[in-house]
């Protein structure tokens, strides 16, 4: 069954979130069936991708950074944090304390090494701190994982 791993921008224009919310849904209608999605929910893109998978019939594992990561989402993701970890068929909690980049790149590598492949929402811009999007990616192509990265024209991000 094709498990896929997510990393993605926080921070997304409404304009940008429907290309995004597109693209996903096109890439995850190509994908063989039963899908697993892994993911920390994380606001903007991680969300999206979330809903995507269950959308396409998918499965969702979460991975939750640390304790104290759902109050280091921004108010208005906690809702959707809330709606969709429950949905999950698997939550992993990885062994911090605090919500801090350390915690975001050990779960984003726990996340690939239990992945086939890569789906990235990506402007292919660094990394604005330790395990964002671009760390993900470069951690992904080391281990020479297949690593599909969307941005779809006219996407930008705050």
């Amino acid at each position: 069954m094709p498990t896929i791993a997510f990393t993605g921008h926080r921070g997304l224009p409404r304009d940008t979130a429907v290309r995004i919310r597109r693209a996903l849904r096109a890439v995850l209608a190509g994908r063989g069936r039963p899908l697993v999605g892994l993911s920390c929910l994380a606001e903007g893109a991680d969300q999206l991708f979330a809903r995507e998978v269950l959308r396409a019939g998918g499965e969702l594992d979460v991975i939750v950074p640390s304790a104290g990561y759902r109050e280091s989402l921004p108010r208005a993701a906690r809702a959707g944090y809330d709606e969709l970890l429950p949905l999950a068929r698997h939550v992993h909690t990885m062994p911090f304390e605090r919500p801090e980049p350390v915690a975001y790149m050990a779960a984003s590598v726990f996340m690939l090494e239990r992945a086939d492949e890569l789906l990235a929402v990506w402007d292919g811009l660094p990394a604005r701190g330790y395990g964002g999007t671009a760390d993900v990616v470069a951690h992904a192509r080391e281990q020479e994982m297949r690593v599909l990265v969307l941005w779809p024209p006219g996407s930008r991000r705050d």
